[in-house]
C-alpha cells in the first residue's frame, strides 16, 4: 500500500471516530449541518425545540439564562469547544466545571438532552460545542421575545482538555473593576461597546449572595440604591450559604431586555462589575444609550453574541459521544 493510500485510510478512520483535528484554516459556516453531513434531521430545529421546552418549563427563564451564561463561560476559556461541560473524573479531577468561577452553572441538562436526540439521529456528527452555541442563541431569542435574533455559524469541534485554572484566569469575577473588564474582553477581541452590550445578559439569571456579600454587609455600599440594598440585605442575610441567590433583575427577571441598563444607572444591580460600567465617561454613555433604546441594544447584543460564538478552540478536537466526557475518557 502506498504512503498516500495509507494516509487516506488513516484520515478516514480518524474521521469515523470523531478524532480528526480541525484544519488550521477551517472556518465555521452558516448551515454547516446540511446535505454534506449524515444527519437526516434539521439539527438546529432539534436544539431549538429542546430549548423552548426547557425554557417554558422553568417558568422564570432560568434554563435559558443558564444557557447564555454557560456559552459565555465556554467561549471565553480557550474558545467555544464545549470544555466547560466536562465532569471531574479520576483522570481530570479539576476541569473548568470545578472552578469557583463556574459555580452554579445551569443549562447543561438542555445540552445533554439535545445531544442524546442528535446522537440517535446522526451518531458522531454534531459537536457539543455547536449544540451549546445553538442553544444559547435560541434561549436569547425566546427570553427577548424575538428581539435578539442572529444566525450561528457551526462546525466547531469539542475540546480534549479542560482545566479549572483556565477559567479563573479568563473569566472576570463579579468584583472586577472596569479596567479588569476591559482587559478581559480586549484579550478576546472585544471593544468597550461589546463589553457593555454583553453585560445586558445580567437582566436575567441569578446572583449568588456570596458573590456580592461585601456590597451589602455590614452596610450597603454607597454606590447602591439604599432601598434596593436593604432589600438585598433581607434576601441575602450575612450568614447566607453558598447556594442562596437572588434574581439579578428584581422587576423582570425572566426577560432579556434593556431594563438592566436602567438598573445600572439607578444603582440597583448586585455586582460591582455592573456598577463599574459607570466609572468611565465612554462606557457610561453606552449604558445610557442602551437604557434609552431597547432595539439598538438588542441588535448590538445579537452581533456581540454571534462574534463570541466564533471564538474557536485551538489544537485537536473531536465529536464527543457524551458531552460530559471526552471520547478518550
Amino acid at each position: 500500500m502506498t504512503g498516500g493510500r495509507i494516509n487516506s485510510v488513516m484520515l478516514l478512520l480518524l474521521a469515523l471516530h470523531g478524532l480528526l483535528p480541525p484544519s488550521a484554516d477551517a472556518a465555521l459556516q452558516d448551515g454547516f449541518y446540511g446535505a454534506s453531513t449524515n444527519c437526516t434531521v434539521d439539527v438546529e430545529a432539534v436544539v431549538r425545540a429542546v430549548v423552548e421546552q426547557h425554557v417554558s418549563r422553568s417558568g422564570d427563564g432560568g434554563s435559558g439564562a443558564g444557557l447564555i451564561r454557560l456559552h459565555f463561560h465556554d467561549c471565553f476559556v480557550k474558545g467555544c469547544d464545549g470544555s466547560v461541560l466536562i465532569d471531574p473524573s479520576p483522570v481530570n479531577p479539576n476541569p473548568e466545571k470545578a472552578s469557583p468561577a463556574n459555580g452554579g452553572l445551569r443549562g447543561i441538562d438542555v445540552v445533554e438532552e439535545a445531544k442524546r436526540q442528535l446522537e440517535d439521529a446522526c451518531p458522531g456528527t454534531v459537536s457539543c460545542a455547536d449544540i451549546l452555541a445553538f442553544a444559547a442563541r435560541d434561549a436569547a431569542f425566546v427570553l427577548s421575545s424575538g428581539a435578539v435574533s442572529y444566525d450561528v455559524p457551526s462546525g466547531r469541534r469539542d475540546g480534549l482538555t479542560s482545566d479549572a485554572s483556565d477559567a479563573i484566569q479568563s473569566l472576570p469575577p463579579p468584583f472586577a473593576q472596569l479596567d479588569d473588564l476591559v482587559r478581559a474582553f480586549a484579550s478576546k477581541g472585544f471593544g468597550r461597546d461589546e463589553l457593555v452590550a454583553l453585560s445586558g445578559a445580567h437582566s436575567i439569571g441569578r446572583a449568588h449572595c456570596s458573590s456580592f456579600r461585601d456590597r451589602i454587609h455590614p452596610a450597603v455600599h454607597e454606590t447602591m440604591d439604599s432601598s434596593y440594598g436593604a432589600d438585598m440585605q433581607s434576601q441575602c442575610p450575612e450568614d447566607a450559604g453558598a447556594e442562596e441567590w437572588v434574581a439579578q433583575d428584581q422587576e423582570t427577571p425572566g426577560d432579556l431586555d434593556g431594563r438592566y441598563f436602567g438598573n445600572v444607572l439607578a444603582g440597583r444591580v448586585p455586582f460591582n462589575s455592573d456598577r463599574a460600567l459607570l466609572d468611565d465617561g465612554e462606557t457610561r454613555r453606552m449604558v445610557e444609550d442602551s437604557a434609552g433604546d431597547q432595539r439598538e441594544w438588542a441588535a448590538k447584543f445579537a452581533a456581540a453574541m454571534r462574534k463570541m460564538s466564533e471564538l474557536t478552540g485551538t489544537g485537536e478536537g473531536e465529536i464527543r459521544e457524551f458531552c460530559h466526557v471526552t471520547n478518550r475518557g
